[in-house]
């Protein structure tokens, strides 16, 4: 069966990140999605290029946004959209012609998903940034780092992408249930400094209750406690612990060896670096994967720490079947994972601008009209159009 938002059409204004990445999640689950490239996107001699699964599940059409025609032809595709997506700062799109109030006055039903970093309004709308900073002030950054030393990047992985394109595509999902209820369309403010403090929310309220400090390292989730830790092995690599509960830690103890009589309490914080240590010195006596032949597959609440290349080959997610097997690249599978109307991996466009000419004439664009823009320099000609019958 068809994915879960089959029959839903999206415009996407080209973005970076964030964006892409929320509008892949829709994509995989079967929405239709139209991305619009820049007119100065369009190689001068297309070939079509290896597929990119960062791109799939997208047609892209190329048009010149500063060209009135081309805002008209963007209107039009809006029309007949359910949903909308631009990444620009704040009014910017307003200023392009493709605000939310003039598209719900052609299509009042259209969910109109606007993704920042800071938000539509606050003192910091107007000016530019990237994940790391939206993570900063949140707290994120500074709840992450060893005991003593600075904080870590987390890398990408909060602020463009689970704060960021899932908060944005998570957002358009309930805008989307809501019109086709009410018939009413409405503008999704997707910031990313929103969806870090979301996702931190857990924390803020340890913190208010008095179960968090301000020094890093020293808490639950954070490195502070032994047994929620990285520690390194005779070879150099790692391996990760996290027994938070007594009959797991008890078990994770009898694994490696270590008499529980002869350790502080589990959840004695004051002596939290003895025990540290006590795990660190027996954690290097053998290889990570010698440590994976004793505590993998128990409760002992463990895993090796894997490069990017050794999670690809790690025989759970080969079993999950986490990368399309058939695909040459390492590209994931879509998910979660639907029982009746699972998603699917769609194509990417062959290169910037590639659909145009098949996207319009699907927007209802007679052959003269796509001519009157190709010879305007509106949209591309190209190879994809030299010498095709556009009728």
């Amino acid at each position: 069966m068809a994915g879960p938002l089959t029959g839903i059409k999206v415009v996407e204004l080209a973005g970076l990140g964030a964006l892409p990445f929320g509008s892949l999640k829709l994509a995989d689950m079967g929405a239709e999605v139209v991305r619009v490239d820049r007119l100065s996107e369009v190689p001068e001699n297309p070939e079509p290029r290896p597929h990119n699964f960062w791109d799939r599940g997208r047609r892209s059409i190329a048009v010149d946004l500063k060209d009135p025609r081309g805002v008209e032809t963007v209107l039009r595709l809006a029309e007949g959209a359910d949903a909308f997506l631009e990444a620009f700062r704040p009014g910017v799109a307003e200023r392009l012609g493709l605000g939310p109030e003039v598209l719900h006055a052609r299509n009042p039903r259209l969910v109109y998903g606007r993704l920042t970093g800071w938000g539509q309004t606050g003192p910091l709308a107007q000016v530019a940034g990237h994940s790391l900073n939206y993570e900063a002030i949140t707290g994120a950054t500074h709840s992450i780092g060893p005991r003593g030393g600075p904080p870590v990047p987390a890398l990408t992985v909060l602020g463009d992408f689970a704060g960021g394109g899932l908060h944005l595509a998570y957002g358009v999902v309930c805008a989307l249930l809501e019109a086709q209820r009410s018939g009413r369309g409405q503008v999704v403010d997707a910031a990313m400094v929103d969806g870090v403090m979301s996702l931190m929310g857990v924390f803020h309220g340890m913190d208010a209750m008095g179960m968090n400090t301000d020094a890093t390292g020293t808490n639950l989730f954070d490195g502070g406690a032994p047994f929620y830790n990285v520690y390194e092995t005779r070879d150099g690599r790692y391996v990760s612990v996290a027994p938070m509960e007594p009959h797991f830690y008890a078990l994770l103890l009898e694994k490696i060896g270590l008499d529980p009589d002869t350790l502080p309490d589990q959840y004695d914080n004051a002596r939290w670096p003895e025990l540290r240590e006590r795990f660190a010195e027996v954690f290097l006596t053998r290889t990570r994967d010698e440590w994976s032949e004793i505590l993998e597959g128990t409760d002992a609440c463990y895993a090796p720490v894997l490069t990017l290349s050794e999670a690809r080959d790690y025989s759970h997610n080969r079993e999950r079947g986490a990368f399309l097997a058939e695909s040459g690249a390492p590209e994931l599978v879509p998910t979660p994972r639907l029982s009746v109307t699972p998603g699917e991996p769609g194509t990417s466009p062959d290169w910037p601008g590639a659909d145009t000419e098949a996207v319009l004439r699907e927007a209802g664009f007679t052959r003269a009209e796509l001519e009157s823009l190709q010879e305007a320099g509106t949209i591309p000609i190209g190879a994809a159009a030299r010498g095709r019958d556009l009728s």
